[in-house]
């Protein structure tokens, strides 16, 4: 049986496996859609070892290739696809988004990128699975069931103050029509406020993008009170000792998503972190930088 340590959420993640022993992760209200299959992986299913072990989806952090593809294609087969349909991120906390269409196919599996710098993926194009990758970074998955249309997007503390998430409903927007109003989106497993301290330097570029938020953190002090303590307060950060503060990215995002014009009721935010469940998914964190790479997968069917 696997022990989950679950925060407060507003979208429960539900873990599946696979006939193929890959365990997995899937939100509701994006299956409900009806025209999406997706998941957020585990550690758990894959043939890596040591660090990596066991469902490691990075070719650049140390693992065997060889591992890597088999773990590829166990997570191609969890979604009725092949790792030919696969198309990669080239994460560097940018807010650049890729419309991505059947040309791509296979980017960043079978063949090379031939495109840098993009951490968001847009598609109207069925049977396509665009792929993301995290360690303790947001996953933000965006369904628009009116025009068929996907975006999946990586969201550190860097492109949570670029907003990443506004800009990907734009761009779907200004590429397919869509409608922020017709959006179901998903904040996915990642690091919560409890396990991110982030210094002073972060939080004044968070000062900038969030200046209501701002106005409330300086107001109210919580010296080194945890979140599930804080009752129906959500700062998006508060201090703990000189110069340290505990940032919130999924109270970000989902700000985002609503200031994108997302309704609240359509978005779920995740009830799991990264660095709490360490056994179940990789943390940069929790294991100093000693991991391989989660995967956020989604496609049209």
């Amino acid at each position: 049986m696997i022990k989950m340590q679950r925060k407060e959420g507003q979208g429960v993640c539900r873990l599946r496996k696979a006939e193929n022993g890959v365990t997995y992760l899937t939100f509701p209200g994006l299956e409900r859609t009806g025209v999406v299959r997706h998941l957020f992986s585990t550690r758990m299913g894959g043939v890596s070892e040591g660090i990596y072990a066991s469902m490691n989806l990075s070719y650049t952090r140390g693992d065997e290739k060889e591992a890597v593809d088999e773990n590829y294609h166990r997570i191609a087969a969890c979604l009725d696809s092949k790792v030919e349909d696969m198309v990669c991120s080239d994460q560097t906390h940018t807010d650049h988004i890729r419309l991505v269409t059947a040309e791509d196919k296979g980017k960043g599996v079978i063949r090379p990128k031939d495109y840098r710098d993009v951490d968001g993926l847009i598609t109207q194009e069925k049977g396509i699975v665009l792929c993301t990758f995290y360690a303790d970074c947001v996953p933000l998955f965006f369904v628009d069931p009116v025009k068929k249309a996907i975006g999946l997007s990586h969201s550190g503390w860097r492109g949570t103050v670029q907003k990443i998430g506004k800009k990907t409903v734009e761009e779907m927007g200004k590429a397919f029509g869509t409608d922020p109003k017709d959006v179901r989106a998903a904040i996915g497993p990642s690091i919560c406020q409890d396990c991110y301290e982030v210094s002073e330097d972060v939080i004044e570029e968070f000062r900038k993008a969030f200046p209501e938020a701002a106005a409330g953190a300086e107001s109210l002090e919580f010296p080194g009170l945890r979140s599930e303590s804080r009752g129906r307060v959500r700062l998006l950060w508060y201090p703990t000792k000189p110069g340290k503060y505990q940032l919130d990215l999924w109270e970000a995002n989902r700000q985002i998503m609503l200031e994108a014009g997302i309704p609240e009721t359509q978005i779920e935010v995740t009830d799991l972190c990264t660095c709490c469940n360490p056994d179940l998914l990789f943390s940069h964190r929790a294991s100093h930088g000693k991991r391989g790479n989660l995967g956020a997968f989604m496609k049209l069917v």
